[in-house]
């Protein structure tokens, strides 16, 4: 089928472009500790843990989502991901992305969020391992992917962040 289809084009665009963020953090210009500096440079404190953590969940849910493992789990990890991401760096610039707003993160979140409401489609893990199972798709994969993110990502940022004090 065409939806089949389009559905894994869509999964598998949207997770490997999360999973390249990740894999960026651990292996690109500034590696983990480079990461972990900036973490630390926006609040996101310690700044080791969160640039691991982030880096891990980013490929995880990007693998995850691309292969439509257990998809409502992934995308949650898109929405805590986008959330601290918009919180933290994003959300003082406004919408747009060319003015480095939360319009991307936003984008990357209720597309992750769609996808676990509709189920991943025929070409994916779940339909292969799981053809019987309810709760991967429809109302409870769209609450699974849309409740776990926001504690998630609202929990990472009450426990964890602290904005840096203003300079003037």
């Amino acid at each position: 089928m065409a939806s089949d289809t389009a559905l894994l084009v869509l999964r598998v665009v949207l997770g490997l472009t999360m999973a390249a963020h990740g894999y960026n953090k651990f292996f690109g210009g500034g590696r983990i500790p480079g990461t972990a500096g900036w973490f630390d440079s926006i609040g996101m404190k310690p700044g080791l843990f969160h640039a691991r953590v982030a880096a891990g969940t980013e490929i995880a849910a990007g693998v995850g989502l691309a292969l439509g493992l257990l998809t409502p789990i992934p995308a949650a990890g898109f929405v805590a991901l986008m959330l601290v991401a918009a919180w933290t760096v994003h959300r003082h610039n406004g919408f747009f992305i060319v003015k480095e707003g939360w319009e991307y993160n936003l984008i990357l979140a209720v597309t992750a969020v769609a996808i676990a409401g509709t189920g991943p489609g025929r070409y994916s893990l779940d339909h292969l391992l799981f053809p019987d199972v309810t709760w991967l798709s429809g109302w409870s994969g769209l609450a699974i992917a849309v409740g776990l993110g926001l504690a998630g990502g609202i929990g990472q940022l009450a426990i964890f962040f602290r904005p840096p004090a203003k300079t003037s």
